[in-house]
């Protein structure tokens, strides 16, 4: 049943990434379509007991000013420490890979955009030493739904929200950030402001409250950068940084 599963995940993981990549090859050719259809994402989030990379990239066949389909890839991996319940009370360093690939749908309204995204999902979980208690262990696939929301009410403010669900040990997780736009003149305008962010699973939760600086623009690519303080369900808490970057081509 296990290598049934594995097979089933790698050829969805492989042929979403040969489909993406056909998607992308021929938009690196379509060089007299101002229109962007695609966007690269890549980010790194890190405190004191775990460090987590993604990336992929988003596909717009009708491009991102129009509603219209999208279709997700992304691939992570990380590490994580924690304590086990049982047995002996062991600390345990744990090692994750995941992808998923997501159809979705993109809808704008004024100035307010909301996209939704469903789809298989593929983790892996390397735990030293084992951890039986943990539900997150060896090969999982499941499904994800997830959803992303952009608002700028008014020209100097902005608001995020994002939240996603996974079958998988019942992980989820939401953020919320609000902004002011500020330096307008000086970098063509940034929003500051505070975040709020949760992720949590069966027997895991953690909370972090801090700020983030959104949309500084360097030539054709667009960066963010978070930062605050951290809690976790097993009573550690210390600084979180997180950095995003993404492109549109």
């Amino acid at each position: 049943m296990r290598s049934r599963r594995r097979a089933y995940a790698t050829a969805i993981a492989l042929a979403t990434f040969v489909f993406c990549l056909g998607a992308v090859t021929g938009r690196a050719r379509d060089g007299d379509d101002e229109d962007a259809r695609i966007m690269l994402f890549s980010g790194r989030d890190i405190w004191r007991h775990g460090g987590f990379a993604h990336g992929g990239f988003v596909f717009a066949p009708n491009g991102f000013d129009q509603d219209g389909l999208l279709l997700k890839l992304l691939l992570s991996g990380g590490f994580y420490r924690y304590r086990a319940s049982e047995p002996g009370d062991r600390h345990v360093i744990g090692f994750d890979v995941l992808s998923q690939a997501l159809p979705g749908w993109r809808i704008k309204r004024g100035n307010a955009e909301f996209k939704v995204f469903f789809g298989p999902e593929f983790q892996k979980h390397y735990l030293f030493p084992n951890d039986p208690s943990n539900r997150l262990r060896g090969s999982s696939i499941g499904l994800r739904i997830a959803a992303e929301l952009w608002h700028e009410a008014t020209p100097e403010t902005m608001l995020a929200a994002d939240a996603s669900l996974s079958s998988i040990a019942a992980g989820n997780s939401a953020r919320a950030a609000y902004g002011w736009r500020i330096l307008n003149d000086l970098l063509g305008g940034i929003y500051v402001g505070p975040e709020t962010q949760y992720f949590g699973s069966q027997g895991y939760r953690t909370l972090r409250i801090g700020g983030h600086i959104t949309s500084l623009k360097a030539e054709d690519t667009e960066w963010s950068a978070a930062t605050g303080w951290a809690w976790d369900s097993h009573a550690r808490a210390s600084p979180y940084v997180r950095i995003n970057v993404l492109k549109r081509l």
